[in-house]
């Protein structure tokens, strides 16, 4: 399996556990105290970082900082719209495909130079 390809499924698995970390208590958690959400958000997380600290050093191995960065926000929108209209159940918008978009340019942006894993 590729280094690109193993950053990415980690970095995805990663983002599931950081969306749920973030948003998952607004749904979960609306009727407990803001600290039992922290806690609990902050024991979500850890299997977050467990998950987004080995994608980072794999992917920086092939990719420079910045790719690594922008492959982050992309894949943050690919994980947060599912989560946000399946399990938030929060209206599909037409928002989230102009935010895709702009992500589409900051990809060809970072990515053109074709220096890969310039450090």
């Amino acid at each position: 399996m590729s280094t690109i390809v193993k950053t990415i499924l980690l970095l995805t698995a990663s983002n599931v556990f950081m969306t749920f970390a973030w948003y998952g208590h607004l749904k979960n958690l609306a009727d407990r105290p803001w600290i039992v959400a922290a806690l609990i958000s902050w024991g979500i997380a850890l299997f977050e970082y467990l998950l987004q600290v080995p994608a980072n050093r794999i992917g920086f191995t092939a990719l420079s900082l910045p790719q690594l960065k922008i492959l982050q926000e992309v894949i943050t929108l690919t994980v947060f719209v599912p989560f946000a209209v399946i399990y938030m159940r929060q209206s599909l918008r037409l928002d989230f495909l102009w935010a895709g978009l702009c992500l589409v340019g900051a990809v060809f942006f970072i990515f053109r130079d074709g220096s890969g894993g310039a450090h």
